[in-house]
């Protein structure tokens, strides 16, 4: 809620007509801000640890802005940084399933990096390639003013984003960009085809690793000699593999 009042509040007519409620809307907000991260701090066993974790610098940074618009002016756009609250969504909900995946996904990012690294820095060279030859073929006349923008539009063309803005109107030009057209889907493919294949490396790993699985909780995350299930403490069957 308090990112829509601040949303709306920055159009000009919604904010002639509905300032005050904004306003007030906004403080009573920041009071209910100000009592929770009040409470956290009081309940907490280590309050300093809180203070100073993720979350509770974000909770702070939070509640703070609009205590803030009586001292600096223009503060209260600070107020956007609350969308980092949304992240406690994953924490009330207890969506372990979800941030399983998202923890196998960021280390298959972490292990393609190499990888990916090398690919992007391919792209670059090939953006760079391209962009001085299609400044030589255009020329100023097309829109290719100098290699910097020529550059500019060869990233664009290659990521089939196609903003339209500089276009080749020389045949050649239209022939060579027509083939950097091309490659650029070959190029979305690649880093995608990376981090999948690491993804399913992993995920295969662990299949062959943990094959017990809990028949009560259905948890697969076992060592291969446990006799007990470690998420509810059932007794494991024998070996299932899925």
């Amino acid at each position: 809620m308090s990112i829509i009042l601040v949303m709306l509040e920055s159009v000009q007519e919604f904010d002639q007509k509905y300032h005050d409620v904004f306003y007030y809307g906004e403080w009573v907000i920041t009071i209910f801000f100000s009592i929770e991260y009040v409470a956290r701090i009081i309940t907490v066993k280590r309050p300093s640890k809180y203070i100073f974790s993720f979350y509770g610098i974000i909770d702070f940074l939070s509640t703070i802005p609009l205590y803030l618009s009586f001292f600096i002016v223009g503060s209260q756009t600070l107020i956007t940084v609350r969308a980092l609250r949304l992240l406690r969504v994953f924490r009330i909900l207890k969506i372990t399933r979800y941030v399983g995946e998202s923890n196998k996904l960021k280390n298959a990012l972490i292990h393609s990096r190499v990888k990916i690294f090398i690919f992007l820095f391919t792209v670059f060279i090939i953006a760079i390639i391209s962009g001085t030859v299609m400044y030589l073929v255009e020329g100023k006349e097309s829109g290719f003013t100098n290699i910097p923008v020529s550059i500019y539009w060869s990233i664009v063309t290659l990521t089939t984003v196609g903003y339209g803005d500089i276009a080749p109107i020389t045949p050649l030009g239209q022939l060579i960009s027509s083939f950097i057209m091309i490659l650029g889907y070959g190029i979305i493919a690649v880093p995608t085809g990376i981090v999948s294949a690491e993804y399913s490396r992993a995920k295969d790993k662990q299949v062959h690793v943990n094959t017990r699985v809990c028949s009560q909780c259905h948890e697969k995350l076992h060592v291969d000699d446990s006799n007990y299930c470690h998420h509810c403490g059932a007794i494991l069957y024998p070996e299932i593999k899925n």
